[in-house]
């Protein structure tokens, strides 16, 4: 009679094996699963014998999986993921229960404008929790893949099978520029900015080599010149309070803190100008109450701050 595969093997394990799957190292695998490496590896063996199989090689950079591995870890990931769903969903959630660390990945554009109004509400209504909040970079949709960062916000992006956009509302471009600057329009056309340099937000994955700005400017055939660029949004705001260079943004800029800078509407069409956001999570927490939970009060924040934007340019 043929071994039963599955009744025989301790279900701890395959979360051991997934894990090692996702890391590929050791002592990634054992901080992860907060067991000593010594158990990591007790574990392996444990599977080798009973899969019969090497299922993970050592290599220079770590381990490297074996073709049974890879097969394996494909086929059994959804029936994990379901379980742990099933799991998680069973007992009903309260954000003043979370006592886990929840690590939120911004990118550039909206870490500067919700850092300080997003941690005081999430800390409100989950005291317990420790709240990490990240910058977006080039590694966010493998960290999220990993299970190593919870959710990311960001634009749309291209990312792997694992990571599930759910959409948050759309930004309105703007530009900003220093009170005292030469173009003293509210609304201008893209010719308007031609011969002044653009100071350029860069959001990893989404415009490392390119300004989207610029871009624009050149299909038009309009001169434009990146003069400046960075991750940091407060390099960016700097640069432009003291230059005539020109910052493309949106209406989640933050201006009540900036009051020596103004926006600029820019008459372009909306399919240029609007720009979804999107929140960023593994595909298994499509279900999730606590990722449902942050997107909903991230989306608040979003919604507020747009709001109290619109009321400032109108008074």
């Amino acid at each position: 009679m043929a071994k039963d595969l599955f009744y025989s093997l301790d279900l701890n394990l395959l979360r051991t094996f997934l894990v090692l799957s996702q890391e590929l190292n050791m002592r990634k695998a054992s901080q992860r699963l907060f067991v000593s490496q010594p158990a990591i590896s007790q574990a392996l063996q444990k599977l080798r014998n009973h899969f019969d199989d090497e299922l993970f090689v050592k290599v220079p950079k770590g381990l490297e999986p074996t073709s049974f591995a890879v097969e394996l870890a494909n086929s059994i990931t959804p029936h994990m993921d379901g379980l742990s769903n099933a799991l998680n969903t069973s007992v009903e959630f309260s954000p003043a229960e979370i006592n886990s660390k929840l690590t939120i990945a911004l990118s550039p554009i909206v870490l500067a404008c919700l850092s300080g109004t997003l941690f005081p509400r999430l800390r409100e209504k989950a005291p317990n929790a420790e709240i990490q909040l990240t910058a977006w970079n080039n590694n966010t949709f493998d960290d999220i893949a990993k299970g190593e960062t919870l959710l990311g916000i960001n634009y749309s992006m291209p990312a792997g099978k694992e990571v599930y956009p759910k959409h948050l509302l759309d930004l309105r471009g703007l530009v900003f520029v220093r009170q005292e600057h030469p173009i003293k329009k509210s609304l201008a056309a893209p010719e308007d900015f031609e011969g002044y340099e653009i100071a350029s937000p860069v959001t990893p994955g989404w415009n490392d080599n390119t300004s989207v700005a610029a871009k624009l400017m050149q299909e038009r055939g309009l001169e434009a010149k990146v003069g400046f660029r960075s991750e940091m949004m407060m390099a960016i705001i700097d640069v432009v309070q003291h230059t005539d260079m020109f910052m493309p943004h949106s209406n989640l800029f933050p201006l009540h803190q900036y009051p020596n800078l103004r926006p600029i509407e820019v008459d372009i069409a909306d399919t240029v100008r609007v720009m979804p956001l999107y929140s960023h999570f593994h595909i298994k927490n499509r279900n999730n109450p606590l990722v449902l939970w942050l997107h909903q009060e991230i989306q608040a924040v979003l919604d507020q701050q747009i709001e109290h934007f619109e009321q400032l340019i109108k008074s």
